[in-house]
Protein backbone atom coordinates (compact mmCIF):
# COMPACT_ATOMS: atom_id res chain seq x y z
CA UNK A 1 0.00 0.00 0.00
CA UNK A 2 0.84 3.62 -0.30
CA UNK A 3 0.67 5.84 2.48
CA UNK A 4 -1.75 8.86 2.00
CA UNK A 5 1.53 11.93 2.36
CA UNK A 6 -0.88 14.47 1.21
CA UNK A 7 -2.04 14.49 5.20
CA UNK A 8 1.84 14.63 5.97
CA UNK A 9 2.85 18.21 5.48
CA UNK A 10 -1.24 19.54 7.16
CA UNK A 11 0.22 17.17 10.49
CA UNK A 12 3.50 19.17 10.65
CA UNK A 13 2.31 22.66 9.89
CA UNK A 14 0.01 22.32 12.55
CA UNK A 15 2.42 20.84 14.61
CA UNK A 16 0.75 18.07 15.29
CA UNK A 17 1.56 15.19 17.97
CA UNK A 18 0.29 12.30 18.79
CA UNK A 19 -1.52 11.87 21.84
CA UNK A 20 -2.52 7.95 21.71
CA UNK A 21 -1.37 5.19 19.85
CA UNK A 22 -2.88 4.50 16.86
CA UNK A 23 -5.60 1.58 17.75
CA UNK A 24 -4.77 -1.77 17.51
CA UNK A 25 -6.57 -3.88 14.97
CA UNK A 26 -8.99 -1.07 14.35
CA UNK A 27 -12.08 -2.32 12.39
CA UNK A 28 -10.33 -1.39 9.09
CA UNK A 29 -7.37 -4.69 9.16
CA UNK A 30 -4.01 -3.83 8.90
CA UNK A 31 -3.88 -1.55 6.64
CA UNK A 32 -5.65 0.72 8.40
CA UNK A 33 -3.40 0.65 11.19
CA UNK A 34 -0.42 1.44 8.90
CA UNK A 35 -1.72 4.08 7.55
CA UNK A 36 -3.06 5.28 10.95
CA UNK A 37 0.56 4.68 12.53
CA UNK A 38 2.93 6.54 9.82
CA UNK A 39 0.89 9.87 10.02
CA UNK A 40 1.68 9.19 13.72
CA UNK A 41 5.34 8.78 12.78
CA UNK A 42 5.59 11.90 10.75
CA UNK A 43 4.01 13.71 13.85
CA UNK A 44 6.75 12.35 15.97
CA UNK A 45 9.36 14.16 13.33
CA UNK A 46 10.20 11.10 11.18
CA UNK A 47 10.81 12.38 7.80
CA UNK A 48 8.24 11.23 5.07
CA UNK A 49 10.23 9.70 3.06
CA UNK A 50 11.24 7.09 5.57
CA UNK A 51 8.32 6.58 6.46
CA UNK A 52 7.07 5.95 3.12
CA UNK A 53 10.40 3.86 2.22
CA UNK A 54 9.90 1.80 5.22
CA UNK A 55 6.51 1.05 5.53
CA UNK A 56 4.92 0.61 2.43
CA UNK A 57 4.03 -3.10 1.23
CA UNK A 58 4.29 -4.06 5.07
CA UNK A 59 1.90 -7.26 5.65
CA UNK A 60 1.55 -9.11 8.73
CA UNK A 61 3.68 -11.98 10.09
CA UNK A 62 1.73 -14.65 11.57
CA UNK A 63 4.63 -16.55 12.57
CA UNK A 64 5.93 -13.63 14.76
CA UNK A 65 2.78 -13.74 17.24
CA UNK A 66 2.77 -17.37 16.94
CA UNK A 67 6.33 -17.49 18.37
CA UNK A 68 4.96 -14.66 20.90
CA UNK A 69 2.80 -16.77 22.18
CA UNK A 70 4.88 -19.45 22.49
CA UNK A 71 7.84 -19.05 24.53
CA UNK A 72 8.65 -21.85 26.64
CA UNK A 73 12.56 -21.77 26.41
CA UNK A 74 12.15 -19.73 29.85
CA UNK A 75 10.62 -22.35 32.01
CA UNK A 76 13.08 -24.04 31.96
CA UNK A 77 15.21 -24.71 35.47
CA UNK A 78 18.58 -22.37 35.75
CA UNK A 79 20.02 -26.04 35.49
CA UNK A 80 18.42 -27.07 32.18
CA UNK A 81 18.95 -23.48 30.29
CA UNK A 82 22.68 -22.67 31.50
CA UNK A 83 24.01 -25.95 30.54
CA UNK A 84 22.53 -25.85 26.87
CA UNK A 85 24.27 -22.17 26.75
CA UNK A 86 27.31 -22.38 28.51
CA UNK A 87 29.02 -25.38 26.89
CA UNK A 88 32.75 -26.25 26.25
CA UNK A 89 32.75 -24.65 22.85
CA UNK A 90 31.08 -21.71 23.75
CA UNK A 91 33.71 -21.31 26.71
CA UNK A 92 36.42 -21.96 24.70
CA UNK A 93 35.31 -19.08 21.82
CA UNK A 94 34.49 -16.56 24.64
CA UNK A 95 38.45 -17.15 26.13
CA UNK A 96 39.97 -16.65 22.89
CA UNK A 97 37.91 -13.66 22.21
CA UNK A 98 38.62 -11.93 25.51
CA UNK A 99 42.34 -12.53 24.90
CA UNK A 100 42.05 -11.46 20.63
CA UNK A 101 39.89 -8.13 21.68
CA UNK A 102 41.99 -7.76 24.95
CA UNK A 103 42.78 -3.77 24.05
CA UNK A 104 39.33 -3.14 22.87
CA UNK A 105 37.57 -4.13 26.01
CA UNK A 106 40.11 -2.67 28.28
CA UNK A 107 39.47 0.57 26.66
CA UNK A 108 35.44 -0.15 26.85
CA UNK A 109 36.46 -1.03 30.51
CA UNK A 110 38.16 2.06 30.95
CA UNK A 111 35.34 4.22 29.83
CA UNK A 112 32.38 2.43 30.83
CA UNK A 113 33.61 0.48 34.08
CA UNK A 114 31.84 -2.77 32.78
CA UNK A 115 34.49 -5.79 32.19
CA UNK A 116 35.18 -7.95 29.31
CA UNK A 117 34.12 -11.17 30.57
CA UNK A 118 30.63 -9.75 31.37
CA UNK A 119 30.06 -8.15 28.15
CA UNK A 120 31.76 -11.50 25.94
CA UNK A 121 29.31 -13.75 28.44
CA UNK A 122 25.98 -11.48 26.72
CA UNK A 123 27.80 -11.73 23.48
CA UNK A 124 28.22 -15.24 23.76
CA UNK A 125 24.58 -16.06 24.78
CA UNK A 126 22.49 -13.73 22.66
CA UNK A 127 23.87 -14.52 19.71
CA UNK A 128 26.82 -17.56 19.59
CA UNK A 129 29.45 -14.40 19.17
CA UNK A 130 27.73 -12.90 16.42
CA UNK A 131 27.10 -16.09 14.61
CA UNK A 132 22.99 -16.18 14.85
CA UNK A 133 21.80 -12.80 14.65
CA UNK A 134 18.45 -13.96 13.20
CA UNK A 135 17.22 -12.91 9.51
CA UNK A 136 13.64 -11.77 10.54
CA UNK A 137 12.54 -8.12 8.45
CA UNK A 138 12.90 -6.05 11.73
CA UNK A 139 10.31 -3.71 10.75
CA UNK A 140 7.65 -6.33 9.91
CA UNK A 141 7.86 -8.28 12.55
CA UNK A 142 7.63 -4.69 15.40
CA UNK A 143 5.13 -4.07 13.00
CA UNK A 144 2.49 -7.26 13.24
CA UNK A 145 3.66 -7.08 17.03
CA UNK A 146 2.32 -3.37 16.97
CA UNK A 147 -0.82 -3.79 15.62
CA UNK A 148 -1.58 -6.87 18.14
CA UNK A 149 -3.17 -6.03 20.95
CA UNK A 150 -1.31 -7.69 23.46
CA UNK A 151 1.59 -5.27 23.82
CA UNK A 152 0.80 -2.51 21.33
CA UNK A 153 2.29 0.38 23.05
CA UNK A 154 5.06 -1.50 23.75
CA UNK A 155 5.49 -2.24 20.05
CA UNK A 156 4.49 0.65 18.45
CA UNK A 157 7.24 3.01 20.87
CA UNK A 158 9.85 0.04 19.22
CA UNK A 159 8.49 0.48 15.64
CA UNK A 160 8.89 4.23 15.97
CA UNK A 161 12.37 3.95 17.73
CA UNK A 162 13.33 1.71 14.71
CA UNK A 163 12.38 3.89 11.91
CA UNK A 164 14.43 6.95 14.02
CA UNK A 165 17.66 4.18 13.60
CA UNK A 166 16.90 4.60 9.79
CA UNK A 167 16.23 8.08 9.55
CA UNK A 168 19.39 8.86 11.17
CA UNK A 169 21.56 7.03 8.95
CA UNK A 170 22.55 3.64 11.07
CA UNK A 171 20.67 1.28 9.13
CA UNK A 172 18.84 0.89 6.09
CA UNK A 173 15.19 -1.05 6.83
CA UNK A 174 16.95 -4.22 4.53
CA UNK A 175 19.79 -4.39 6.90
CA UNK A 176 17.10 -4.34 9.42
CA UNK A 177 17.25 -8.14 10.34
CA UNK A 178 17.45 -9.73 13.49
CA UNK A 179 15.59 -11.92 15.71
CA UNK A 180 11.42 -12.38 15.79
CA UNK A 181 10.75 -9.77 18.33
CA UNK A 182 12.79 -6.94 16.24
CA UNK A 183 16.14 -7.45 17.98
CA UNK A 184 18.96 -6.14 16.26
CA UNK A 185 22.83 -7.12 15.80
CA UNK A 186 25.22 -8.90 17.84
CA UNK A 187 23.85 -8.48 20.89
CA UNK A 188 20.13 -8.04 20.29
CA UNK A 189 18.88 -4.45 21.07
CA UNK A 190 15.58 -3.55 20.43
CA UNK A 191 15.28 -0.41 18.45
CA UNK A 192 14.70 1.37 21.84
CA UNK A 193 17.94 0.35 23.27
CA UNK A 194 19.31 0.94 19.71
CA UNK A 195 18.54 5.16 20.33
CA UNK A 196 19.37 5.18 23.78
CA UNK A 197 22.78 3.04 24.25
CA UNK A 198 24.43 2.62 20.82
CA UNK A 199 28.00 4.28 20.66
CA UNK A 200 29.91 4.66 17.57
CA UNK A 201 33.10 3.31 18.96
CA UNK A 202 35.15 2.51 16.04
CA UNK A 203 34.38 6.77 14.63
CA UNK A 204 33.09 5.81 11.64
CA UNK A 205 30.16 8.20 11.89
CA UNK A 206 27.97 5.26 12.52
CA UNK A 207 26.52 3.19 15.19
CA UNK A 208 26.38 -0.44 13.57
CA UNK A 209 25.48 -3.12 16.23
CA UNK A 210 25.48 -5.69 12.89
CA UNK A 211 29.18 -5.50 11.59
CA UNK A 212 31.37 -3.24 14.24
CA UNK A 213 32.84 -5.44 16.73
CA UNK A 214 33.95 -2.39 18.91
CA UNK A 215 30.43 -0.93 18.60
CA UNK A 216 28.63 -3.76 19.40
CA UNK A 217 30.78 -4.65 22.43
CA UNK A 218 30.96 -0.52 23.45
CA UNK A 219 27.09 -0.59 23.33
CA UNK A 220 26.61 -3.08 25.48
CA UNK A 221 28.61 -2.36 28.01
CA UNK A 222 26.67 1.87 27.54
CA UNK A 223 23.71 0.15 28.26
CA UNK A 224 24.56 -2.42 31.57
CA UNK A 225 26.13 1.55 32.91
CA UNK A 226 22.90 3.10 31.75
CA UNK A 227 20.82 1.07 34.38
CA UNK A 228 23.62 1.37 37.08
CA UNK A 229 26.66 -0.86 36.86
CA UNK A 230 28.94 -0.41 39.43
CA UNK A 231 32.66 -0.54 38.01
CA UNK A 232 34.84 -2.63 40.11
CA UNK A 233 31.94 -4.51 41.68
CA UNK A 234 30.67 -8.29 41.42
CA UNK A 235 27.88 -9.48 39.59
CA UNK A 236 26.92 -12.84 41.43
CA UNK A 237 23.48 -13.03 42.84
CA UNK A 238 22.91 -11.15 45.64
CA UNK A 239 24.62 -8.21 44.55
CA UNK A 240 23.83 -4.63 42.79
CA UNK A 241 25.45 -5.38 39.56
CA UNK A 242 23.65 -8.47 39.77
CA UNK A 243 20.19 -6.97 39.78
CA UNK A 244 21.52 -4.74 36.81
CA UNK A 245 20.71 -7.94 34.18
CA UNK A 246 17.48 -7.51 35.32
CA UNK A 247 17.07 -5.36 32.74
CA UNK A 248 18.92 -6.28 30.14
CA UNK A 249 16.50 -9.76 31.09
CA UNK A 250 13.41 -10.40 33.22
CA UNK A 251 13.96 -13.73 33.51
CA UNK A 252 15.70 -14.42 36.33
CA UNK A 253 17.80 -18.01 34.88
CA UNK A 254 19.01 -15.55 32.14
CA UNK A 255 20.05 -13.43 34.68
CA UNK A 256 21.90 -16.60 36.62
CA UNK A 257 23.14 -17.49 33.45
CA UNK A 258 24.84 -14.60 32.04
CA UNK A 259 26.64 -14.18 35.48
CA UNK A 260 28.04 -17.90 36.04
CA UNK A 261 28.98 -17.41 32.70
CA UNK A 262 30.95 -14.44 33.00
CA UNK A 263 32.72 -15.73 36.37
CA UNK A 264 33.78 -19.02 33.92
CA UNK A 265 35.39 -16.54 31.77
CA UNK A 266 36.70 -14.60 34.53
CA UNK A 267 38.17 -17.31 35.81
CA UNK A 268 39.94 -18.24 32.98
CA UNK A 269 37.95 -21.04 32.26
Amino acid sequence: MRFSLKLIPLLIMCGASPALAAQCQPPGGFNAWLEAFAQEAVASGISPRTVSATLTGLTPDQKVLSLDRNQKVFKQSFQQFAANRITAGRLRKGAALLKQHASLLARIEQRFGVPGPVIVAIWGLETDFGAVMGKQPAIRSLATLAHDCRRTEMFQGQLLDALRIVDRGDMTPAEMRGAWAGELGQTQFLPTSYIRFAVDFDGNGRRDLIRSTPDVLASTANYLRGYGWRPGQPWTEGTANFAVFQHWNRSQVYQKTIALFATKLAGGV
